[in-house]
């Protein structure tokens, strides 16, 4: 998208100095705050949203941010009443901002200066067919952890005894519904249980994390989606809280989970988006990323019914780990069922079964 306004080298050039003036600033409200406001004051009146989305996107590329173009979409398109850039009219994006507008798309742009994940910065994100209230340092749901959604959906549907509601068509295979108990642990925002929850319209779940944060914001997203009502929700950790967890969840049907499991040496690697601002204890899985992992192994007989299933999202070395593992404690009765790949080919998933 090409700038439209002649004065955009001088704008993309205050830019820049201003950045720079303040980047050792690194508090979130002394930075954002002084730098919003100068470069506010630099705009003419008639910036328009693709002015905007050209114009930041430099802006992003010129400060190292990453994925700059989606960033500065996202940001104004959220300004402007869209979900992306291209639900907004040709015309929305050609109208002059309004001073608030204006105001309102500086302060959040300059958050993302400092790295903060634009999912923070717009404090919300849409996973699958929901739109989810994001806030740090809650875990940020990835592509990937859809892509655990689809399978347990998968993997459940095609059960023989199986019937299920989507959306106002209801499938049937047998004469009862289907309402599987399910038991989440490290829920994070809450994107994985709200999404099983709004697939199937009669099931129950718990769903545990050891962060308060996390478990007040699945709370607040339960009850923005009006499955309050099925969800419960406790601050639990499965490595010293187990027995609890046990009295907690009764018998469940299914446990899922993508739980912290970044091998510890490879933390410092990660993004600066992800270190400044996420959780490091719902990413870091110890030594060997299997501390959680392990866990939940140990305790997922005590609570699963027969023929019961577990559904992780993993590192692609746990899957021969994991089997390796389970071969040490054939009294778990766990059978590991099968690996799945993620969209890039990386063996992403396992499905294991209580025998």
């Amino acid at each position: 998208m090409r700038c439209r306004c002649t004065w955009s080298k001088v704008f993309s050039g205050c830019c820049v100095c201003l950045a720079s003036r303040f980047r050792a600033f690194r508090g979130p409200v002394s930075f954002s705050t002084a730098l919003s406001r100068n470069l506010c004051r630099l705009v003419p009146g008639a910036m328009t949203g693709a002015n905007c989305v050209t114009h930041w996107r430099k802006m992003f590329e010129q400060e190292g941010i990453s994925e700059p173009q989606h960033s500065s979409e996202h940001i104004v398109s959220h300004v402007l009443g869209g979900k992306t850039i291209h639900n907004l009219a040709e015309e929305t994006l050609s109208r002059p901002l309004t001073t608030e507008q204006k105001q309102m798309i500086w302060d959040l742009c300059s958050r993302r200066l400092q790295h903060m994940p634009v999912q923070y910065v717009i404090e919300e994100w849409d996973f699958r067919d929901l739109t989810l209230k994001i806030k740090p340092p809650v875990f940020i749901p990835r592509p990937e952890t859809e892509e655990l959604v689809s399978l347990v959906l998968s993997e459940l549907t095609k059960e023989e005894d199986v019937s299920f509601y989507v959306e106002k068509t209801q499938c049937q295979n047998s004469h009862r519904a289907a309402s599987p108990l399910f038991l989440e642990i490290g829920c994070g925002s809450g994107a994985i249980i709200l999404s099983l929850l709004h697939f199937f319209k009669q099931s129950r779940a718990v769903a545990v994390d050891k962060s308060a944060d996390a478990v007040t914001l699945t709370r607040e997203n339960a009850e923005r989606l009006c499955v309050q009502h099925r969800l419960q929700e406790s601050q639990l950790n499965i490595i010293s809280d187990s027995q609890e967890l046990a009295r907690v969840c009764g018998s469940v049907d299914v446990i899922v989970s993508n739980p912290p499991y970044v091998f510890h040496e490879d933390m410092s690697g990660l993004m600066p988006e992800i270190l400044r601002y996420e959780d490091h204890e719902a990413l870091d899985g110890g030594a060997d990323g299997m501390d959680v992992i392990r866990a939940i192994l140990l305790f997922a007989p005590n609570v699963l019914r027969d023929h019961g299933k577990v559904f992780l999202e993993v590192d692609p070395r746990h899957p021969e780990m994991i089997q390796n593992w389970l071969q040490e404690w054939p009294s778990l009765r766990l059978i590991y069922r099968s690996t799945h790949r993620d969209i890039c080919g990386k063996q992403r998933f396992c499905i294991l079964q209580r025998s």
